[in-house]
């Protein structure tokens, strides 16, 4: 955030030099001063208002700060000081929104005022030009006032406009000297005990970072400079713009929803109304990602209008081209939309806009093929393939992809593709420099559109080997980057076992039927500090290469790869057979998702409500429905050979074995075709194996007892000795582990999944700390094997996190199942696989006898266990 204050008369010199030090006591002071009465001179009288005024700006009081500057403007007695006051009065002013008044106030000024007092004023100027975003001439002001700095000796002063200018420069995306200007000013103002203001600026470093592409850095910064936010005990709403910006960034798309809403609550309640512009701008943003296109025309409106009546022409710019964007996300394909994003585009740039200026050039060249003007599409993805040398890593892949799409108006679909392979190569090297599991996931969300179009380049030219190497470029791809180990954290591990506690209380509150607000409010504020420390690990690894037909067909031998690929509104398959590859039309995507979700309801009636007739016959019917959608166009390839499905969307959740193609015959469920082949070649563990039972639930303190009976030599874990630490290094080299305990999914979080224990939830996050990954995880609780999706097929849950750390295999259940059925299935799995059977055909085998009794429940829950991996 830009800051600024200025001088005053002696007599009140110690409440102006406390205001960014001690903003209350600021306040104390001068209104001590004001309240001497008419013994105070006018000057003296001035300097006091100003000091109020500018700490209740600290505090974020605006309406409050402008009445006491507006009084130090009046009261003041000589031309400096009604200088002075008019320079305070300007800062405050742009604050509110008023930018053509503060202008006006501030150059009004400067002519009285000579030596710091006028370094003071140009660097007010700057600060003003800056919120009108005529960013050139705020730079040049921001410079004159630093030489003045130096000339007169004024470390404050330098410190100041050191800070606003490489806050500017940062949000520019400028490189220079920020960084320089930024720890200049943090280290002066740390010389002269300004702790607010310090914390003001390493908050900008932070921003810098960010804007470089380091987003494990910039959280780690805002972090730190929280945490001396909290301790000063000052507010800074405004700061949430700065969050909302970094999860934007990733995309982090949810949670940037939610701040931006909690900043235009909070800056509205404020009265910050040039802050408040700007939280409409980035909830508008945030919910164009979320594809909530209603919401972001509205709120790009909103702030449009905002900015416009501020005299912020620029920031309406922007605003417009969020509208412009939501009417293209529509379909809107017109001659007037493609005028108005051209113009747009242009305008961005000539701001310094240059993000949303790339995008809005792409999509306008887009409009303009789809218009039948090649001429002026090309001329604007010429500009924009521009892009693709300097800049963020999104920045990047975003010139590739417009170069990419010129050449396919070239008709040079080789050439395309080739530029598509740049553009996902620089998002694979950002994506490795994210450490934590979370943002590798949804970093997927910007390589969509480069794979997409690698995607229909393949399928047009009817190539299925190369069909499957687009899908697999852009799939499950946080899986493809080797895991960053992250160092052991003490505060993690601290947060994590406080929030085991936590919601173990709260689950006894609900179970008693009493209030847990209180409880609840603490597990959020406790995931949240849990998100932020996990998302600080640093990067590193390698990113493994998307394997080709001959690879695959290396390792799975008689089996078949099913790769399942979205390609527009339609579903197609990649046959894998024998060394040779087939591609498939199967229908439309939306119905295949749609009989899958009927499918899992069914399965789930007949498992909760009992075998009735109209249960068991709308499992029947959905499944034989979902079966001809998917295998009658492979009926004939597949014959009765084991199968590798790689699912796409919805289709994850697919209860497979209930369908009848796969009824009976080994089927391995695996993230990607390079997920299945890196774990199709590890190697099992030879610990012994581990069995643990969770609380309340006495089946599976039976199914542990029987199965020790069945595995000699397991390590069993129940009662109090079932606890999450336990558990955890048991895990570490074991070469089976078989858990039956209660689980819940969380689909806002996956990462925060749960298995029940002894003292609590194990949470998935946790097993990303284990050193060597068991061999074969079997999980029989209810929904365990559930997923949360990402863009690019990113899986989060318990699925995700074991594959990723090296297990070969889970069996878990992606529908709840009843205690005593499931006690019976896995008592059979394990008998079969102490037998050599492999995973997979094991479980198949054990699901086949189920099958063969008439119980329909029966039946939907041995349906509802899967093999992931490689079985």
């Amino acid at each position: 955030m830009p800051d600024s204050t200025g001088s005053g008369a002696d007599s009140a010199q110690a409440a102006l030099d406390a205001v960014q030090r001690y903003p209350r006591e600021a306040i104390a002071i001068a209104q001590r001063v004001l309240a001497a009465g008419p013994e105070v001179g006018a000057d003296e009288r001035s300097t006091a208002e100003r000091a109020v005024g500018l700490a209740l700006r600290e505090l974020n009081d605006l309406p409050g700060a402008l009445r006491h500057l507006r009084r130090a403007v009046r009261v003041a007695g000589t031309p400096r000081a009604r200088a002075l006051a008019r320079m305070s009065l300007g800062y405050g002013l742009a604050n509110a929104g008023h930018t053509a008044e503060a202008l006006r106030a501030v150059t009004a000024a400067l002519p009285q005022l000579a030596g710091a007092d006028a370094g003071r004023a140009r660097m007010q100027r700057g600060v003003v030009l800056h919120y009108r975003g005529r960013y050139d001439e705020a730079v040049r002001e921001y410079g004159l006032a630093v030489d003045i700095a130096r000339r007169e000796g004024d470390l404050l002063l330098e410190a100041r406009a050191r800070n606003n200018r490489g806050l500017l420069n940062a949000h520019r995306g400028t490189a220079g000297d920020t960084d320089d200007d930024l720890s200049r000013a943090a280290a002066a103002f740390r010389r002269l005990g300004l702790d607010l203001a310090a914390a003001d600026t390493c908050w900008n470093l932070g921003i810098a970072t960010g804007q470089r592409g380091d987003i494990a850095g910039a959280l780690r910064c805002f972090a730190t400079v929280d945490e001396e936010y909290r301790r000063l005990a000052v507010p800074r709403p405004a700061l949430l713009l700065d969050r909302v910006e970094l999860l934007l960034s990733v995309p982090l798309v949810d949670e940037a929803v939610v701040v931006a809403t909690a900043a235009v609550r909070e800056l509205r309640r404020r009265g910050m109304a040039s802050d408040l512009a700007e939280a409409l701008l980035a909830r508008a943003r945030a919910a164009l990602l979320a594809d909530d296109l209603d919401t972001a025309t509205e709120a790009a409106a909103a702030a449009r209008a905002r900015f416009r009546r501020q005299g912020r022409r620029t920031w309406a710019v922007f605003a417009r081209h969020v509208e412009l964007r939501a009417a293209y996300r529509r379909g809107t394909r017109s001659a007037p939309l493609f005028l108005a994003m051209a113009r747009t585009a242009d305008q961005l740039d000539a701001t310094g806009w240059r993000g949303p200026a790339l995008t809005t050039r792409i999509e306008a060249g887009q409009v303009a093929a789809a218009l039948g003007r090649p001429g002026r599409a090309r001329n604007l993805l010429a500009v924009a393939a521009r892009a693709r040398r300097r800049g963020t890593a999104n920045r990047r892949a975003q010139g590739w992809y417009a170069l990419a799409l010129s050449r396919r108006l070239d008709g040079d679909d080789a050439g395309a593709a080739r530029a598509l392979r740049r553009g996902l190569a620089v998002l694979d090297r950002h994506r490795v420099s994210l450490g934590a599991t979370e943002l590798r996931a949804h970093s997927g969300a910007y390589g969509h559109e480069l794979a997409a179009e690698g995607l229909d380049i393949a399928v047009r030219a009817g190539a299925p080997a190369r069909v499957l190497v687009w899908a697999e470029r852009w799939r499950a791809n946080a899986l493809r980057a080797r895991p960053a180990r992250p160092p052991t954290d003490p505060d993690l591990v601290a947060a994590l076992a406080e929030l085991r506690l936590v919601s173990s209380l709260l689950e006894d509150e609900v179970l008693a039927g009493r209030p847990a607000t209180a409880l609840r409010g603490r597990q959020a504020r406790l995931e949240q500090r849990i998100r932020d420390l996990a998302r600080r690990v640093p990067g590193g690894g390698a990113v493994l290469a998307p394997p080709g037909v001959g690879a695959l067909a290396a390792r799975l031998g008689a089996r078949v790869l099913v790769e399942l690929v979205a390609h527009g509104d339609r579903i197609r398959a990649v046959l894998v057979r024998d060394g040779r590859a087939s591609l498939h039309d199967l229908g439309q995507l939306a119905a295949a998702a749609d009989l899958a979700r009927r499918h899992r309801f069914a399965l789930r009636r007949l498992v909760t409500t009992g075998d009735a007739a109209a249960a068991r016959a709308g499992a029947v019917h959905t499944a034989a429905a979902l079966d001809r959608l998917l295998f009658d166009p492979l009926r004939r390839r597949l014959a009765d050979r084991a199968l590798v499905i790689v699912p796409v969307g919805a289709l994850h959740v697919v209860p497979w074995s209930g369908l009848p193609t796969c009824a009976g015959r080994p089927v391995t469920v695996a993230p990607s075709a390079t997920a299945w082949l890196a774990a199709d070649r590890r190697k099992l563990p030879t610990g012994p194996p581990v069995l643990a039972a969770g609380p309340r639930l006495p089946a599976g303190h039976d199914e542990v007892r029987r199965l020790a009976q069945t595995l000699p030599g397991a390590r069993r874990l129940t009662g109090p000795d079932a606890t999450a630490a336990a558990l955890t290094a048991a895990l570490d080299g074991a070469g089976l582990v078989h858990i039956a305990a209660h689980g819940t999914f969380r689909a806002d979080n996956p990462q925060f999944s749960t298995l029940e224990l002894a003292d609590g939830p194990l949470f998935a996050h946790e097993w990303e700390a284990v050193d060597r990954p068991p061999g074969c995880v079997v999980l029989s609780a209810c929904d365990s094997g559930l997923t949360g999706l990402r863009p690019g097929d990113e899986v989060m849950g318990f699925t995700a996190v074991l594959l990723a750390l090296g297990t070969r295999c889970l069996i878990a259940t992606v529908l709840p199942v009843p205690a005593e059925p499931t006690t019976a299935l896995m008592l059979d799995l394990h008998a079969r696989m102490r037998a050599g059977t492999g995973p997979a055909r094991a479980l198949a085998d054990a699901q086949r006898a189920f099958g063969a009794v008439d119980d329909g429940p029966a039946r939907a829950t041995a349906a509802a266990f899967v093999c992931f991996g490689a079985g």
